[in-house]
């Protein structure tokens, strides 16, 4: 399935009914007062998230949206009957802006959670309501409230625990085809990554975490290199970020500065999150060579040299310091973890 992580989208809610000119006449009462009915209220545009879908491909095919409007009031004071919901699926995870200018709607981060993107109209009076001391019989109604209409673009960032950050070929697919049941596209060439992978990684019975890959970031990406750049915005809701980072390189140290930078760039709260710095491909090198990249210290942040970050020395091909890895990931994310509670409710938006 094609990976879609930005739609645009036009909503129409539905209009209320109009209201309705009539007179009670019956056998005994040829000259009953009014009786119009109200039309019925417009159908709402609501955005309901589906933990089963993963894309917002569909939407590349749909990009209009109407809810029916109320029908019209009738006599005997029956109100029209209200104009039918348009109930839309997105994947959990979707952000919610308004097109025109960019403010965030709605953040729906739960399975099961709704949101009233856009209000159907108010049904318009009968002319029931006209009735005075002075005008008995009222020939006035009221048209129905228009429903609320808007664009929408709508914003998937995946929800996982672990985020995998590095260049490219820095061994990201590798590692989570190893740890989780992901099936990547691996190569020994750049970029063979071209869309963001889930994977979910068991740790020991009963415990496991989600990880993300991202497409392999380069120096420069914050102006448009590469592909990465593009993707970062799956790794904004990860609580634990692991930065990739080949052994074999010939300055790891600069290579961490180079990811960190771009993450800069994009986003600055990026670099407050809790990190593992991960050495990959150590198969590579000599066991004497992996001792001392072991003892090397990388900095948690150039604006603060002397706060320190965890590493770990592994290899995907013969699976060293795998274990290590993932005891590190979840120790922090035990320290970390904390429930939403924000499952399957409902929010309305003006």
């Amino acid at each position: 399935m094609k990976f879609i992580d930005i739609a645009e989208i036009h909503v129409k809610a539905g209009d209320g009914g109009v209201g309705c000119v009539s007179f009670r006449r019956e056998k005994f009462v040829p000259k009953g007062g009014p009786d119009g009915g109200d039309g019925g209220k417009g159908g709402d545009i609501v955005l309901r998230t589906n933990r089963h879908l993963s894309t917002l491909l569909d939407f590349q095919y749909k990009r209009n949206y109407a809810a029916g409007r109320g029908d019209h009031g009738l006599g005997a004071r029956k109100t029209g009957k209200s104009g039918g919901d348009v109930v839309i699926e997105v994947p959990v995870g979707t952000l919610v802006k308004d097109a025109g200018s960019g403010a965030v709607i709605a953040d729906l981060i739960g399975d099961g959670e709704s949101v009233i993107i856009a209000k159907g109209g108010r049904g318009g009076r009968g002319n029931e309501w006209f009735a005075t001391s002075t005008n008995q019989a009222p020939r006035q109604f009221e048209q129905g409230e228009p429903g609320g209409e808007r664009d929408l673009v709508l914003e998937l960032k995946l929800l996982a625990d672990v985020g995998l950050v590095g260049l490219p070929n820095a061994g990201k697919s590798t590692l989570i085809s190893v740890v989780s049941a992901a099936r990547p596209k691996i190569a020994d060439y750049p970029f063979t990554t071209l869309v963001p992978n889930l994977g979910i990684v068991r740790v020991r019975e009963g415990e496991s975490f989600v990880m993300a890959d991202i497409p392999g970031l380069i120096e420069g990406a914050h102006g448009g290199r590469g592909l990465g750049y593009q993707f970062l915005r799956h790794v904004e809701r990860t609580r634990v970020l692991a930065f990739l980072v080949e052994c074999t390189s010939e300055d790891p140290l600069n290579e961490y500065r180079i990811l960190l930078e771009e993450l800069r760039q994009f986003n600055e709260d990026l670099l407050v999150k809790p990190r593992v710095v991960v050495l990959t491909k150590a198969d590579l090198l000599t066991k004497e060579a992996v001792a001392v990249l072991k003892k090397k210290n990388f900095p948690r942040d150039p604006a603060r040299p002397r706060t320190r970050v965890k590493s770990v020395v592994i290899s995907s091909v013969d699976r060293t310091g795998i274990t290590d890895l993932l005891e590190e990931l979840a120790r922090i994310l035990h320290a970390r973890l904390k429930k939403t509670g924000r499952r399957g409710k409902r929010a309305t938006v003006s």
